[in-house]
This record gives C-alpha cells, structure tokens and sequence, in this order.
C-alpha cells in the first residue's frame, strides 16, 4: 500500500470511499474527475491529468456499474477498500477495486468479483459467487448460496432468498425481493420481483 491514494470520480461514491481510505491508513487523498470545473471537492484537491509518476494507488468510484466496469478496464491495479467495522469471513475471496462499506457482513465461502461495492449495513450469506460490477445498495441482503451476474444492482432494501441465481444486467428495485431465478436482463421490481 502506497501512502497516497487517487479517487476517481469527485461523487458522493468517492466522498464515502475517502473515509474508508483515511480510515485505511490513507495521508494524502487526492480525486480525479473529468469534469474541469471542479477542482476541490470538500477538503479535498481535484485533478484533471494523472501524475506521470505511479507513486500512488487507485480505487474508482464509480456509483453505475457499467461505467465502473468501462473505467475500471483502463488501469491495471485497483485497490480494495474494506471498513473496519466491515465483518467478513475469513476465507471470502474479494476482488481487485471492491469496497466494503461500514457495518457491511460478508459470511464464509464468498467469492465477491472484481469492482462490485457491498455498500453500508448490507449482508452477503455464506458460499455466494457474485459477479463483477455488481452494486448491492445500503441494507439490501442476500442469503446463502446466491449465484450473481456482472453488472446486478440490488437497490436499497433488497432482498435475495438463497439458492437464487441471476443473470447479467439486472436491476432489483428498492425493497424487492427475489425468490426465483432470473434468468433475463432487465428491472425487476416488487415483492416477490416480477419484471418492469
């Protein structure tokens, strides 16, 4: 771990990140936005070129998972960002550019893919394989043995019941909750989900 870290995106996703990585060891947060205008964010310095020298680390911060993934696949090492309140199992696998927010739990046996965000007070059970870019929003719970897709949003609330895979390209509404497979792309909303 370097000792300076580069946000991308100047967002409320990277004002969360910044925390996590102060609280992570982090003493000098710099973000990236291609937006010229800003160039502070909070106490926060904005640049719009990377340093020619790679002396610091990288995390996206990115809220939509396809912009995530688009962005995520210019760089080559992307850091993890974990809270410390954050519980996860000790034989979870996490990919590179994940963020595990406060209070989050990540149970035994998971595999979480690459760029995919566990936001606040939200649970992935025990032997889930969740995908890449996937976004599970703050308290949205999903229990044991869940398969996920790339690119799935749980939105704020949700709930996966256990043994339920899903397809790439899906997005749960706030409060839904999934008790079958889904097997095609698109915006499930409800109770039980039912496609939009």
């Amino acid at each position: 771990m370097k000792k300076k870290l580069i946000i991308y995106g100047a967002s409320g996703h990277g004002k969360v990140a910044a925390d996590i990585a102060k609280l992570n060891g982090y003493e000098d947060i710099i973000f990236y936005d291609d937006d010229q205008v800003k160039n502070k964010f909070g106490p926060f310095q904005v640049i719009h070129v990377f340093p020619e020298e790679k002396d610091y680390d990288l995390f996206i911060a990115i809220g939509d998972n396809k912009t995530r993934e688009l962005i995520s696949k210019r760089f080559d090492d992307i850091v993890t960002l974990i809270h410390p309140s954050a519980v996860i199992g000790e034989d979870v696998t996490l990919g590179n550019g994940v963020i595990v927010m406060a209070n989050a739990v990540i149970n035994p046996g998971t595999v979480i893919g690459d760029g995919t965000i566990i936001n606040t007070c939200s649970s992935i059970d025990h032997d889930n394989i969740i995908g890449k870019y996937n976004h599970f929003s703050v308290a949205s719970h999903s229990a044991g043995t869940v398969i996920t897709g790339d690119r799935v949003f749980a939105g704020i609330g949700a709930v996966i019941v256990n043994n339920v895979s899903i397809c790439d390209d899906v997005l749960i509404g706030a409060g839904g909750v999934v008790i079958d497979d889904i097997k095609e792309k698109g915006t499930y909303i409800g109770v039980p989900v039912k496609k939009k």
